[in-house]
């Protein structure tokens, strides 16, 4: 077999890679470049290979930097099908047409205000392509053998990042390769843990967390700080955030702090049309997650739910207090950019991101110190207070990272080191190697390794 990595090498986005036998061609995840310029420009290069000579695409999960490529492979020719678990089905039932009309929107908008180089402005993927690409998924259930034909099989366990993330195994004859995909957090309060996976020829792990641990204080605590603060100064909380897994966990913590008064009865407000399907979504997948039916409906009931254009901006003429979730969760597109427009630039309000901020991201430059950033055209002042909960993330730390890896009752013989930037991929390999002595490689983009 020959393992060749197309995305999610170097950077925490893009994830894309590519398996060839003498007579298949199997890609796992195909996701979409995001944060610096020169990332995102990849979206728009010819794919690597034609995509119609790949036999199937297998997803660990449904988030965009591993599943948002797929509309433009399809409209490139790819033919075959996208193999995934039935939660990650459904939530690329939400997230690929809203990725698809959030590009249409975007170019649209450039196009009306003349910021864009490009004249026209074009989508890289429309609301169409995306709906067409979905006619392409089978679900798959975890723990439960696929025949993908070639001598391959594959299957799937829980990963425990989020609604039906996981591990792809993918074995021929006596070997297999597995893809951590995103790895979840042990005892996180809604996802199930992580499967154990005690054996692997070879390994490919995530290390996006892999030079640092999370913060041991409660997130319940921190959350309450920072909007009682907020609040106090007659001020808001906006949180931008990922649609999918973060905002539910939000959801979750914000329901606690209202249900134990830790938190006044401020208005929260859920303005994500995206979030707003996936938290729907994830109140009828009950079994994929910890809560009960009833916990999960009243946990879902802690926001108003906002969908229409006009609710969306009568929040930024609203002088009361309020939390705002808003996706994107880095600050990259989507509704949480008007508002940031709003917000700010007022003192008195507090910016919060909820996890990991990819290189060249807003979300990024503001953690960073940034006192102004590039909206819509627009340099937009930076006074509000910025701060991150980065306990919140559903990424393992590098802690739980190797408390994951010790699972494991033999060596792989190999383990690529992806999806981190450079500092996390070379401090985890450090880490591994000094606790396990195991054989490790950081792979380059493009980068192709034969597996014997």
């Amino acid at each position: 077999m020959k393992l060749t990595f197309l995305g999610g090498a170097g950077t925490v986005t893009g994830s894309k890679y590519l398996i060839e036998t003498d007579n298949r061609k199997i890609l796992v995840d195909c996701g979409l470049f995001q944060g610096l310029k020169e990332l995102r420009l990849k979206n728009w290069a010819p794919f690597p290979l034609p995509p119609g000579d790949i036999d199937a695409v297998i997803l660990t999960h449904a988030h965009i930097d591993h599943s948002g490529y797929l509309p433009l492979l399809i409209r490139e020719g790819f033919r075959g099908p996208v193999i995934a678990t039935s939660g990650t089905t459904d939530l690329c039932g939400i997230l690929l047409p809203d990725s698809g009309y959030l590009n249409e929107k975007d170019a649209e908008f450039a196009n009306r205000h003349g910021f864009s180089k490009h004249h026209p402005a074009k989508p890289l993927y429309t609301k169409r392509d995306a709906e067409i690409a979905l006619d392409y998924f089978e679900p798959h259930e975890f723990r439960e053998e696929k025949d993908l034909g070639g001598g391959l099989s594959l299957r799937f366990s829980p990963s425990g990042h989020i609604l039906g993330s996981a591990f792809v195994e993918i074995m021929k004859d006596d070997e297999k390769i597995t893809f951590s995909g995103d790895l979840g957090r042990p005892h996180n309060p809604i996802t199930t843990d992580p499967a154990a996976i005690d054996e692997t020829t070879w390994l490919v792990v995530e290390s996006t967390y892999g030079d640092r641990e999370h913060s041991e204080e409660s997130a319940e605590d921190a959350l309450a700080e920072v909007i009682n603060r907020t609040v106090q100064r007659g001020g808001s909380v906006v949180i931008p955030s990922f649609a999918v897994g973060r905002a539910q966990m939000l959801l979750y913590y914000l329901y606690e702090l209202k249900r134990t008064k830790r938190i006044g009865d401020v208005p929260v407000f859920l303005d994500s049309p995206m979030a707003i399907d996936a938290s729907e979504l994830f109140c009828r997948h009950t079994d994929g997650h910890r809560l009960s039916p009833e916990e999960t409906r009243k946990v879902c009931a802690t926001a108003t739910y906002v969908n229409e254009v006009e609710d969306s901006k009568a929040l930024d003429r609203s002088d009361m207090p309020m939390v705002l979730i808003s996706a994107s969760g880095m600050a990259t597109g989507g509704r949480i950019l008007h508002h940031l427009k709003h917000f700010a630039p007022d003192p008195k309000n507090s910016i919060l991101f909820a996890g990991y901020q990819a290189a060249g991201t807003r979300g990024d430059r503001m953690m960073r110190g940034e006192r102004e950033v590039k909206i819509h055209g627009h340099w937009i002042p930076i006074r509000a207070e910025v701060d991150q909960l980065d306990m919140l993330s559903a990424h393992a730390d590098k802690s739980e990272i190797l408390g994951w890896l010790d699972g494991f009752k033999t060596a792989p013989k190999r383990t690529f080191i992806t999806h981190g930037e450079s500092a996390g991929s070379t401090a985890l390999q450090e880490a591994i190697e000094d606790k396990f002595g195991w054989h490790t490689h950081v792979p380059e983009l493009g980068e192709s390794v034969t597996l014997d």
